[in-house]
């Protein structure tokens, strides 16, 4: 790609390696240094990392609000202060006396409108620091429970392990949501703790493992979804005629009905910008992507 492109870059992320140097490794590959990610993967994560280059950073942030879609292993018995299994173990209880069928039911549970207390070990700021800082400094973290929206969860093998049991999930959840807590929560659920042994995300709103690309296949070719494809995948679309699109190059509101955050394009295919409805009842820019 030129230095002026811009565009999606969907990379299938490795286990062992952050977010933050997934950026690294495409701002070389890219050769620019403007690249964002739409949400973080921890480090134990793989799979699906959403990755704007240039213009297409501004995308992120709308792109962030989507559903995403999770596959991940559960293991009952053992709790851990990251609820995954990086932490260090505060808690066993023998789980081998839960039958399947009420795990399955405890899982159900965790479908539908939650109120979600975060991981303590996350990227949220309390006091303008991360709580994932505070928390290997040794500081106690409370975090207010957050509204998620679970709108699938589907329990695959359930196996038992010794004292421990072990459950495969697919999960479609909103963003925001944290697998590793509905881990410890399951876990809570059922009186014998739970963390996440394995996550792997597969999809971000439209982009799913199908499209994402491993760092070494970008090694060897470079290759990005142009911008005004990714807005076209990832929100509604209108084409405008030639009148409003001048408009939208300064700004102007548009006499459109809209259901929620719209691209709207020039009538040769530009992606120009999102809009949205306003009180005012003439749809506004909330980010234009052209001058």
């Amino acid at each position: 790609m030129t230095r002026s492109e811009s565009g999606l870059v969907v990379v299938d992320k490795p286990g062992g390696i952050t977010s933050h140097g997934v950026v690294s490794r495409v701002r070389r590959l890219a050769g620019t240094r403007k690249v964002g990610h739409a949400g973080t993967l921890d480090p134990m994560a793989t799979g699906v990392l959403v990755l704007g280059i240039n213009r297409a950073t501004r995308l992120l942030g709308h792109l962030m609000l989507t559903e995403k879609r999770y596959d991940a292993t559960i293991r009952l018995g053992e709790s851990r202060h990251t609820d995954d299994a990086e932490g260090e173990v505060t808690a066993t209880t023998p789980a081998g006396h839960l039958s399947e069928e009420r795990v399955r039911t405890a899982a159900a549970a965790f479908v539908g409108d939650l109120l979600q207390v975060p991981t303590a070990v996350s990227a949220i700021k309390v006091d303008g620091r991360r709580a994932h800082q505070l928390v290997r400094e040794g500081a106690e973290v409370e975090l207010a429970a957050r509204p998620v929206t679970v709108h699938e969860l589907v329990v695959g093998a359930v196996r038992h392990v010794g004292d421990v049991v072990d459950l495969d999930v697919s999960v479609r959840c909103s963003s925001g949501t944290y697998i590793r807590a509905i881990a410890r929560d399951l876990g809570a659920a059922l009186d014998v703790g739970g963390h996440l042994t394995a996550l792997r995300r597969t999809a971000v709103g439209e982009f799913d493992l199908s499209v994402a690309r491993t760092l070494e296949q970008l090694e060897e070719e470079f290759g990005f979804v142009p911008i005004a494809e990714a807005a076209r995948r990832s929100f509604p679309a209108v084409d405008l005629d030639a009148r409003q699109a001048a408009g939208v190059r300064v700004g102007r509101r548009l006499d459109l009905e809209l259901a929620g955050t719209t691209a709207v394009f020039a009538p040769d295919g530009e992606f120009l910008a999102l809009y949205e409805p306003s009180e005012q009842g003439r749809a506004r820019a909330t980010a234009v992507f052209v001058g």
